[in-house]
């Protein structure tokens, strides 16, 4: 031990080295394991900022075309599609 340093100045260097290593290893502890946790709430709770929806969105329509219709749209496909 030096001789200028005090017993009570080594034993702050020690607690202060003791708590930092506590606290690094809560925070890592922390960070580790509350991601998961904060999934679990993200995906219970949602967004507050946005609405929820009301309600489900209406299933898929199906219209029937005609002939002409048909043959308009397969040209409209093709001509977007550089004729493949």
């Amino acid at each position: 031990m030096p001789e200028h340093v005090s017993v009570y100045q080594l034993l702050g260097v020690t607690l202060l080295v003791l708590v930092v290593f506590a606290w690094t290893a809560g925070l890592a502890y922390m960070l580790r394991h509350g991601r998961h946790e904060a999934v679990v709430w993200r995906v219970a709770h949602g967004l507050p900022a946005l609405p929820r929806p009301r309600q489900a969105a209406p299933g898929h329509e199906r219209v029937e075309l005609t002939p002409a219709e048909e043959d308009a749209f397969a040209g409209l496909v093709r001509q977007l599609g550089g004729g493949r």
